[in-house]
């Protein structure tokens, strides 16, 4: 079977795959872009980021409608059926999937739907759903095919009790209690969003806090909130197993003699690779110890001519961050110049409430810097917080010793996601903290938060010299 020759071949149409193509594409080559499922955008629009945004959207709705019970005396239904808590979902994902088509096509990138699998380090082939294989060549190969769930082994995921967090919004009815093994963002925001749906959920972790990688003030908000709405934090603690007991509830057994109960569970033990089936050894690859492929700053593979992108090389596994690599990827393969990629990323955690950051938190910058100057807006102090309820909100600013000389931003509550962007434009600029105090912010907004916590750091810096 002869091969079909390309300039590039890209596997993989979630954000990472489908930037590496267009960016190709536009640069005069001859792409193909492989993806096995019928929509595009892999588990980031179909399993991941849009379902669990659409979920949290409405589990916002219900908390709000539960606020206002004087206006209207609303409980949800027993029984309630998942699917129509994620109503949209539908729309949303053939929404997206429309527009991704008409992006490829403007940018003449061949859409190619079936499995593929390496038969050498620049040869695959793929099967499409018809049963036709056909063989494709490039030197040029990116693969950009995501990640999915981790699976302990002393775990017993079945999809139905025990569910990982590709499965978790697969249930039919909302559980009255669920039990959430891990304590990173999936964990998190899965809690959060089912505790503030009314579900009795325990978060069971081996870490002494949630979100260990956060700000200390960040963290510690998301325990206050998810306890104060009813939920259950366990850190420190070993999870031994696992296991449906067969009649009706799911068993936790942790090391330390502890059990816990619960309809559901969650198992969000992190996540690996997904090659399942790419057959990446013919390529002379293979899988880091942490279960992901390994790139050098270029997001070239150990092999020559093979590139990776997005969540199939870890960390720090976000959409906006996998784009940028995929577009990088595909630059750098071509030999295009490309600028040095900023290390100033924002985090963004779509908990409730909303968490975010940019640049280095409190302790890092303490552990770095020594001394460090640090200033905090509290919502309640802007009129946008209080005209929109969301009194326990914060913004902090953390700054050199100085006080000159902006280290890091953090927010909480709603909107954080968007806030955060202000910082980080001064991060790039390597602005004055002054700058915020010095800007005239739209009122009432909360990004006059920026201008509370600069005035406490230059207070501190003109009190403290």
């Amino acid at each position: 079977m002869s091969a079909e020759p390309f300039d590039m071949i890209v596997i993989g149409s979630g954000p990472a795959g489908q930037k590496a193509a267009i960016q190709a594409s536009n640069n005069g080559r001859r792409v193909v872009l492989i993806e096995k499922t019928r929509q595009l955008g892999g588990g980031c629009v179909q399993r991941g980021t849009i379902p669990s945004k659409t979920l949290r959207e409405n589990a916002l709705r219900v908390r709000n409608m539960r606020k206002n019970a004087e206006l209207a005396n609303f409980q949800l239904p027993e029984q309630i059926e998942l699917s129509t808590l994620i109503d949209r979902l539908g729309e949303v994902v053939k929404a997206h999937d429309s527009y991704m088509r008409r992006q490829l096509d403007r940018s003449k990138v061949l859409l190619l739907h079936g499995r593929a699998h390496f038969i050498s380090k620049n040869q695959l082939q793929v099967e499409q759903v018809n049963g036709v294989k056909q063989r494709l060549q490039s030197d040029i190969i990116i693969i950009a095919t995501g990640s999915k769930p981790r699976q302990p082994e002393n775990i017993a995921v079945d999809h139905e009790h025990i569910l990982d967090s590709d499965s978790i919004l697969s249930m039919l009815y909302i559980p009255k209690s669920l039990t959430v093994l891990g304590g990173g963002v999936i964990a998190s925001e899965y809690a959060s969003i089912f505790q503030t749906l009314g579900v009795a959920v325990t978060m069971v972790d081996k870490y002494p806090r949630p979100l260990g990688f956060l700000d200390e003030d960040l963290s510690s908000a998301f325990i206050d909130a998810f306890t104060s709405m009813g939920g259950k934090w366990i850190g420190n603690t070993e999870v031994a197993r696992a296991y449906w007991n067969d009649i009706d509830l799911v068993v936790t057994e942790c090391e330390d003699g502890r059990s816990v109960t619960s309809e559901k569970l969650l198992c969000a033990a992190g996540r690996i690779a997904n090659v399942e089936n790419l057959a990446i050894a013919n390529a002379g690859l293979s899988l880091n110890n942490h279960g992901l492929i390994a790139v050098d700053e270029n997001l070239q593979t150990d092999v020559m001519g093979v590139f990776a992108a997005g969540d199939v090389i870890g960390p720090p596994s976000l959409a906006s961050a996998s784009m940028e690599q995929g577009r990088r990827a595909s630059r750098n393969s071509l030999g295009v110049q490309v600028g040095r990629i900023s290390a100033t990323i924002p985090t963004g955690i779509y908990s409730i409430p909303e968490l975010s950051s940019v640049g280095l938190s409190e302790t890092q910058a303490r552990k770095i810097h020594g001394k460090v100057l640090v200033g905090k807006a509290s919502f309640d102090e802007v009129a946008r917080g209080q005209i929109s309820g969301d009194l326990n909100g914060m913004l902090k600013i953390v700054c050199d010793e100085a006080g000159q000389k902006v280290l890091g931003v953090m927010a909480m509550g709603e909107g954080a996601t968007e806030l955060i962007h202000i910082g980080q434009m001064a991060l790039l600029a390597e602005a004055n903290v002054d700058i915020f105090v010095e800007t005239i912010f739209n009122f009432p907004t909360l990004a006059e938060a920026y201008r509370i916590a600069a005035l406490e750091v230059i207070y501190a810096r003109e009190n403290n010299p």
